[in-house]
This record gives C-alpha cells, structure tokens and sequence, in this order.
C-alpha cells in the first residue's frame, strides 16, 4: 500500500465458492387438502418438513376451504426444517394436483 491511493488499504482476495445449499423448497403455497384436512393445531411432518397449524389457520380454512397459504420457513437451530403459515389467497377453483 502506498499513501498516494486509498483504495490499495485493503487485499483483494477472491471468494471460493462454497458448497451448495440445501434443495430449495419447490412448494410456496399449500391448500387444506395438501396437509390432509387437519382439525387440530399442531405440528405436523411433510415431505418438506415440520408445518405448525395454529387454530386460527385452521378458522380460515374452515371458513374458505380452498385458501392457499404461503409457506414460510421459520429460525431454528436446529437442522429441521420448519415452517408457518403465512398470508394466504383465496382460490375459486383447487386444480387436480391440490384435491
């Protein structure tokens, strides 16, 4: 470095890329039929990984069965995946895949 140029106060080095992650989650929305029309809060193991229900979550889909939640992943330390129900849409029509 010399005092003539500022920007030479710092290396450069590269950034090696790291591993990849892990496979990112494909489903975004779930409908009350993917989560097997359950009638009690709680926690509960898909594919994709633990999904809580709360009672309120389940008041919306009582009231409009075909509501499509967005999933949204939760903090957690440990290596599971975790996730809520966040906003959701409501849909006129379920498609074949979400009967």
């Amino acid at each position: 470095m010399t005092d003539d140029d500022p920007n030479e106060a710092y290396e450069v080095e590269p950034i090696e890329p790291g591993p990849p992650g892990p496979p990112r989650l494909t489903v975004n929305k779930i409908t009350w039929p993917q989560v097997g029309r359950v009638t009690e809060p709680g926690r509960y193991m898909f594919t994709f990984g633990w999904l809580t229900v709360t009672a309120e979550d389940l008041a919306i889909w009582e009231k409009y069965p075909n509501a499509a939640f967005t999933l949204f992943r939760t903090a957690t330390a440990e290596a599971e995946e975790e996730f809520r129900l966040g906003a959701f849409e409501l849909r006129e029509n379920l498609s074949l895949s979400e009967k």
